[in-house]
């Protein structure tokens, strides 16, 4: 499934985000991490080294995602583990020629094999969320279900224990 991002996601009607270009890393993981725009982007500029306006390459994506896998990030006041998917979790086998072949997956098949959990998924210069099977996308970037997945990567944000209270 597909969603609007502008029309499904309030949290990017800031002025901040009207100001910015080539931050759809800052988006995913806004979607993913379940964060509002503004952490996203201070998180994107602070670990992932993001200038404004301009884009994250695909390498310090994986290798800052790498870094955290161990002992998580920090988005805002919460906290998210980080699984790095390789192998199997984003290329398919064929048979090609009575060989078998390992092939990069397509966002839709990738969408297919993870329909639960948060995920920030990258493709060739572009960077989409996904959560619990739909494809959060947007602008000209729009759902092209045959791009190559280059990496996924599970965002697990930590659920904070909720203070019980007699007035509510």
């Amino acid at each position: 499934m597909y969603l609007d991002i502008q029309k499904d996601y309030a949290v990017f009607n800031s002025t901040l985000a009207q100001d910015e270009r080539n931050d759809c890393f800052v988006r995913a993981l806004a979607v993913a991490g379940e964060t509002n725009y503004q952490t996203a982007h201070q998180v994107a500029k602070e670990f992932f080294q993001r200038k404004n306006k301009k884009g994250v390459l695909n390498i310090v994506i994986k290798n800052n995602f790498k870094k955290a896998a161990s002992k998580g990030i920090t988005l805002g006041v919460k906290k998210a583990n980080i699984e790095v998917l390789g192998g199997e979790s984003i290329k398919n086998k064929y048979k090609v020629g009575g060989e078998l072949v390992w092939r990069k997956k397509t966002l839709k098949s990738f969408i297919q094999s993870h329909p639960k959990g948060n995920f920030i998924v990258t493709v060739a210069k572009h960077a989409v969320a996904l959560v619990n099977g739909e494809l959060a996308d947007w602008g000209s970037e729009a759902f092209k279900p045959t791009r190559k997945v280059n990496g996924a990567y599970k965002i697990v944000p930590e659920k904070q224990a909720r203070q019980l209270s007699l007035f509510e």
